[in-house]
């Protein structure tokens, strides 16, 4: 039996799944103002699906964008044992994308300070992002683009929520805390499912994270499962927790520093029904 069909079927849904991303990352890019004609955007790459597919997705747009922008892709190889350091210069070389690996021994360093089974992504992170930082500054990238999607964006909301006691998550823009970078997220709109669906589209050359990812007692492993598990059982709760993060009522919460609450007072005037309410009122009545 012929597999034509079936291989017409495969390329249709591939061409939806690349669509989408464009589209949503689109959308996001322009929802947040994340990029401006003449910027030069540091892509940064860990070797995982994620900053592949933002590579990927960017190089796409910027083909079709009105606005003219410049890529250069970063990778810290940051020295984990066994870790592949051919691979992503040998991908990059081959996309012919300027790009520069920085090696940094974080890793020797996040051993050293946090005890064995103890969660090494805060240090590793804070690391991480120091370099990237000066990187950014020395190749005269005016934003720094990271791989982090929907799926990160509701999990971090939910670790402040119940471990930090705060309604926060991943901004899809930001400024650093110096005031010298501008750090994007053009994956926000983007669902986890769909990267992994496009990752083995493009047959991206993955390098797994053996520091951190491995770290079955992560809060986030769980966050994540609940979220799963939560969408399994019912449809449409995750997407309406999204949604949520873009629809605030700060004078129906609790912080007064988002809401001057000093201010609510009656004015001891009864309000009048609308004209139009009265009328049909008095049509009902005996």
């Amino acid at each position: 039996m012929s597999t034509l069909p079936d291989t017409r079927k495969s390329d249709f849904e591939g061409a939806k799944l690349a669509k989408r991303l464009r589209r949503l990352v689109g959308e996001a890019i322009a929802d947040f103002s994340m990029i401006d004609a003449g910027d030069k955007v540091m892509v940064c790459l860990s070797g995982g699906k994620d900053s592949y597919a933002l590579l990927d997705v960017l190089m796409r747009l910027r083909a079709k964008s009105p606005a003219p922008f410049d890529l250069v892709a970063v990778n810290l190889d940051q020295r984990h044992p066994g870790f592949p350091a051919h691979v992503l210069p040998d991908y990059l070389a081959s996309l012919g994308v300027p790009f520069r690996v920085e090696v940094q021994d974080t890793y020797s360093v996040v051993k050293r300070v946090i005890p064995e089974g103890k969660t090494m992504c805060g240090l590793c992170s804070r690391l991480r992002r120091g370099v990237l930082y000066r990187l950014a500054g020395e190749l005269g990238a005016t934003k720094i683009a990271l791989g982090h999607h929907r799926d990160d964006i509701l999990e971090t909301f939910f670790l402040n929520l119940f471990h930090g006691g705060k309604l926060k998550t991943m901004p899809p823009k930001l400024v650093s805390d110096d005031g010298r970078h501008v750090v994007i997220r053009p994956l926000a709109y983007v669902e986890e499912r769909d990267l992994e669906a496009y990752s083995a589209l493009r047959e991206f050359p993955i390098i797994p994270c053996d520091l951190c990812g491995s770290q079955e007692q992560l809060q986030r492993a769980q966050v994540k499962a609940m979220l799963r598990d939560w969408e399994k059982q019912h449809p449409g709760r995750v997407e309406s927790i999204f949604t949520a993060l873009a629809n605030i009522t700060p004078s129906h919460l609790l912080d007064r520093s988002q809401f001057d609450f000093t201010k609510i007072a009656a004015t001891n005037e009864p309000k009048t029904e609308p004209i139009h309410l009265v009328r049909r009122i008095s049509r009902h009545r005996p």
